[in-house]
């Protein structure tokens, strides 16, 4: 009898926190018609990864149950392609979203589907690597969609002084750099740990707490015209108060009301290969907080959650 294939994920035997990530063999999944199978090299974390799975009632709102994976951004390559795939070959390098399984040696993706049902590929770019590539899926779609909300019909431009909070985190280094290609002027919050940080990224600094707004009307006294916020509701708070008006603040941590809430799903189609391709061009790039090998998954995750990084964090599976 012929050897099951064996394959190495990241589970959960039972929702909870870090502690409750396990390693585990198991075998390795097959790509049925229309779906490839993707050789996982490298696992981008986020936020909602552990948030999803903290909880067994968190985790049934996104329709997770036990035994669940882990982690959702992934990069690799094509190693198996199902009856009736055009456009993926054996040997294509690629990146996507596939809901709390990326982190595994082996990820089955639909070709059709999207990140919540059935996983997506796209093709990876030359002059990208797959570290890099394994960042964009969540954290990539989340910054455009954020900025689209906040665009006034038109989009941000020249004309635009835009407050970005949290704006030293895995979407907000996107969000910076996208709303600086548009030409807008960047002001971005953070801890005064992060200010070099911010400023290699292309915002102007500015510390978060007690006193934003103050702060921001010295660096901006001709006044804020749209605003993000990435972390929780203070920057969305502090733009009214400057006189942003609510249809040109977005958020994404939090819902209030009046104001956009934005997520990936909202992205316009292609925004991660226009991603992809500026990175590829040398016109935006994403700053590696860590990277750990899968073994240190727990590590991994305790970093990530301490929402302290400045960057993205990437999990190895070579």
């Amino acid at each position: 009898m012929k050897q099951q294939e064996q394959s190495r994920a990241i589970q959960f035997e039972a929702f909870g926190g870090p502690e409750m990530l396990r390693l585990r063999d198991v075998p390795a999944p097959r790509a049925g018609a229309g779906q490839i199978r993707v050789r996982v090299t490298a696992a981008g974390l986020n936020p909602m990864d552990w948030f999803m799975t903290s909880d067994a009632a968190t985790a049934a709102r996104f329709g997770l149950s036990l035994p669940c994976g882990f982690g959702t951004d992934y990069a690799g390559v094509v190693d198996r392609v199902g009856a009736g795939v055009t456009g993926f070959a054996e040997g294509d390098r690629v990146f996507g979203g596939a809901l709390s399984r990326a982190v595994a040696d082996h990820v089955v993706i639909d070709v059709g589907g999207t990140i919540a049902v059935g996983g997506d590929a796209h093709r990876t770019p030359d002059g990208v690597d797959d570290r890099t590539a394994a960042t964009l899926a969540i954290a990539g779609r989340t910054a455009t969609a954020a900025l689209a909300a906040v665009g006034h019909g038109g989009g941000l431009g020249p004309g635009d002084t835009l407050l970005v909070g949290g704006a030293g985190g895995g979407v907000g280094v996107f969000a910076v750099q996208l709303a600086r290609l548009a030409g807008a002027r960047v002001i971005g919050t953070g801890s005064a740990a992060s200010a070099d940080a911010l400023r290699a990224l292309g915002a102007e600094p500015v510390t978060y707490g007690e006193g934003l707004a103050d702060r921001v009307r010295a660096l901006a006294p001709g006044g804020v015209t749209a605003a993000v916020d990435l972390h929780g509701a203070e920057t969305a708070r502090v733009a009214r108060e400057l006189g942003v008006p609510d249809e040109r603040i977005s958020t994404i941590a939090v819902r209030i009301d009046g104001i956009a809430g934005a997520n990936g799903a909202d992205a316009a189609p292609g925004a991660l290969e226009e991603i992809a391709g500026l990175i590829a061009a040398g016109r935006l790039r994403v700053p590696l907080a860590a990277t750990f090998p899968v073994e240190r998954i727990r590590t991994a995750v305790e970093l990530q959650a301490a929402r302290h990084v400045h960057g993205k964090i990437v999990v190895d599976l070579r």
